[in-house]
């Protein structure tokens, strides 16, 4: 594999540093501190936490708890929080900066998923700008000398676009930078990002640093974006899905030290090992651990010869020996199967309607009715 290199181009988020201008996407159920730890080993940059629900740290939900535990090896640590009330989202931050959780504060305003969405959360929250603006300023408030970043959508769908508003919106609020997936909340994950709407906010908020998301396949694609959009960083999700090698090869596109990856299938299952032995230490529990990682198998083994008695052993596996035998049948020196192996990785779908508070659009403000409907959409448990 040949990467495209850049650059050097550290990045500065409050008063942390950054070798190469990189941060892991929070995604659900993936980046727990065992996913975090992995990628770390391979790269450089800012590893953030699975989304935590503001209310269920405030309540101090036993899971929620766990989740925003960081190894020692962590540093600097992030997590990311959702909620949809000030003040809620407010105590959930004073208490990360009391007990020092973290060294770093990501807000959600992007996720699409219909149980968020349909009471105003996530990506929906944006179009009520007050709202937005109350909730980014308070939690600013909160967070004292630690930086606090947004991460939003470019808006509902192209009929309602907020992303040039908020991220002004959020500037002035003093967050410490903003990151766009270039997709609208409709699109979901389907279809190509659009980088150009990077670039326009980029033009529009200058006094902070603005991150691009979205199709970063390879470091090739994190330079490209870089260089199209004049974003100030990356942030990668579902490109690092069974390749966390992938922040080893941004390393080195940035011009860090990094070792070079040659990606043959032996080395794809030691990192597959070495991901089910930090998941087993996650969990404290050998079978929830080798559970966990089942759904890798298809990203890690993507167009390897793997034959299907395998890829089927390794999704029902529960324990690190049964993983070791089954990775012992592998011809370890299969080399990269190149394009087979590139591309798109976890999920996609296709554009849809997003579901929404009844007259959601119909107003930018938020009546009483709806702001005790909302407070339904932070009962869920965090983690998506």
């Amino acid at each position: 594999m040949t990467v495209a290199t850049a650059p050097a181009r550290p990045l500065r988020i409050g008063p942390i540093d950054l070798d190469v201008p990189v941060v892991l996407a929070p995604m659900a159920g993936i980046t727990n501190t065992a996913f975090r730890r992995l990628c770390r080993e391979y790269g450089a940059g800012l590893y953030v936490s699975e989304m935590i629900t503001s209310r269920a740290l405030v309540e101090r939900n036993e899971s929620t708890m766990r989740l925003i535990r960081h190894h020692e090896s962590e540093t600097p640590r992030s997590i990311q929080l959702y909620g949809v009330d000030p003040a809620t989202i407010a105590d959930a931050v004073r208490i990360i900066v009391a007990e020092d959780h973290a060294d770093h504060i990501d807000l959600n305003f992007g996720c699409p998923v219909p149980k968020v969405t349909r009471r105003g959360g996530g990506a929906a929250l944006p179009w009520k700008n007050r709202l937005f603006a109350d909730i980014v300023t308070q939690a600013v408030k909160a967070a004292g000398d630690i930086p606090l970043t947004v991460k939003m959508r470019k808006g509902i769908d192209h009929d309602h676009l907020t992303f040039i508003e908020a991220g002004r919106a959020a500037e002035d609020a003093g967050a410490a930078a903003v990151a766009l997936h270039a997709r609208t909340a409709g699109e979901y994950y389907s279809g190509h990002a659009d980088w150009n709407a990077i670039g326009e906010l980029k033009q529009a908020v200058t006094s902070i640093p603005v991150l691009g998301n979205g199709d970063i396949w390879s470091a090739d694609d994190a330079v490209r974006m870089m260089e199209q959009t004049d974003c100030d960083g990356v942030v990668v999700g579902r490109g690092c899905l069974g390749r966390p090698w992938l922040f080893g090869d941004l390393a080195a596109a940035f011009g860090a030290e990094s070792t070079p990856v040659d990606a043959t299938l032996g080395f794809v299952a030691d990192a597959f090992r070495r991901h089910a032995e930090l998941l087993v230490e996650f969990f404290d529990d050998e079978d929830h651990g080798c559970r966990d990682v089942r759904k890798h198998v298809a990203w890690y083994f993507k167009g390897y010869p793997v034959g299907g008695d395998i890829r089927t052993g390794l999704a029902m596996a529960s324990s690190l020996q049964h993983i070791d035998d089954l990775l012992g049948q592998l011809d370890r020196d299969a080399p990269y199967p190149g394009a087979d192996a590139e591309g798109q990785r976890g999920r996609a779908g296709r554009p849809k309607r997003t579901a929404l508070p009844d007259k959601w659009l119909e107003s930018r403000e938020i009546g009483d009715s709806t702001s005790e409907m909302m407070r339904g959409a932070e009962t869920e448990n965090s983690g998506g």
